[in-house]
């Protein structure tokens, strides 16, 4: 059994999701079908069958979290220190080309957003960075060809 490496924070996200889905999704979706049961014939009634479907969703998320949860391992980013990149950093990075600066934390698959600055341990650019240190030069292949960064900065907050 594989575990899967997340933040504090990543887990308690993964923890409400699943809560709301026992506790909000399922009764409505359970209230929906009994609804469109109403309705009659159940081979042509479009809502029972759209309802089945998203109820089909709902129990398949809740036991893909179930799983995730179950195989978690919860590394409290606060306690890590070091000279290098390694999961939980956040890292300033500096395109090489234009100068142009960016900042991520390397965190888990299932918390990564980047747009909110967290990056998949799992990217390219983040597997690019794991152990280099301060001042040190990574390229990372892109859709748009070769990319070259230099780490300006590594903290762990």
């Amino acid at each position: 059994m594989n575990k899967v490496p997340m933040t504090a924070d990543g887990y308690d996200r993964l923890i409400e999701e699943l809560r709301h889905l026992k506790s909000v999704a399922r009764p409505e979706i359970i209230k929906a079908i009994a609804e469109a049961r109403e309705h009659g014939d159940l081979s042509e009634n479009a809502e029972y069958h759209a309802a089945r479907d998203r109820q089909s969703f709902i129990e398949g998320r809740v036991m893909e979290l179930e799983d995730k949860i179950s195989r978690a391992e919860v590394i409290d980013v606060a306690k890590l220190s070091g000279d290098a990149v390694k999961f939980g950093a956040t890292v300033r990075l500096a395109d090489e080309d234009t100068d142009e600066e960016a900042e991520y934390q390397i965190v888990g698959q299932d918390e990564s957003d980047i747009k909110s600055g967290r990056l998949s341990i799992t990217a390219p650019l983040a597997r690019s960075l794991i152990g280099k240190a301060v001042g040190e030069s990574v390229e990372v292949s892109t859709p748009r060809g070769s990319k070259s960064y230099e780490i300006v900065q590594i903290r762990f907050v």
